[in-house]
């Protein structure tokens, strides 16, 4: 069992930065991948970025490349989001994700999931 806890939401200001943080605890050594997705309300849960355990490959949504950063810190079992940026799009509950098997980062393989954390953007 992995748990995950996610922080760093709250209110932001159209244009301003905010980084997500997400600290994974319990069974770490079997885990390929972490990453993020986000939900808007009336909307399907959408992938944002991930980033592998291993050797640090990054992918992410279009609407995330040249805004959003995804990094690591394995001595930590955290991932961090740098979220740059923000326009009224990005308002959503963030969710971090753990994915055991190797692949593509995809909600259907994820295997642990953290609680969320809402990030709405103010204009």
């Amino acid at each position: 069992q992995v748990q995950l806890g996610e922080s760093g939401g709250g209110v932001v200001q159209a244009g301003g930065s905010r980084r997500l943080s997400c600290a994974a605890a319990g069974s770490t050594f079997s885990g390929y991948a972490m990453g993020w997705f986000r939900q808007a309300p009336g909307k399907e849960r959408e992938f944002v970025a991930a980033i592998t355990r291993s050797d640090g490959i990054r992918s992410s949504a279009d609407s995330a490349k040249g805004r959003f950063t995804i990094s690591r810190d394995n001595a930590k079992n955290t991932v961090y989001l740098q979220m740059n940026s923000l326009n009224p799009e990005d308002p959503a509950v963030y969710y971090c994700a753990w994915q055991v098997r190797r692949g593509s980062f995809d909600a259907r393989h994820s295997d642990y999931w953290g609680q969320g954390t809402q990030v709405p953007v103010s204009s």
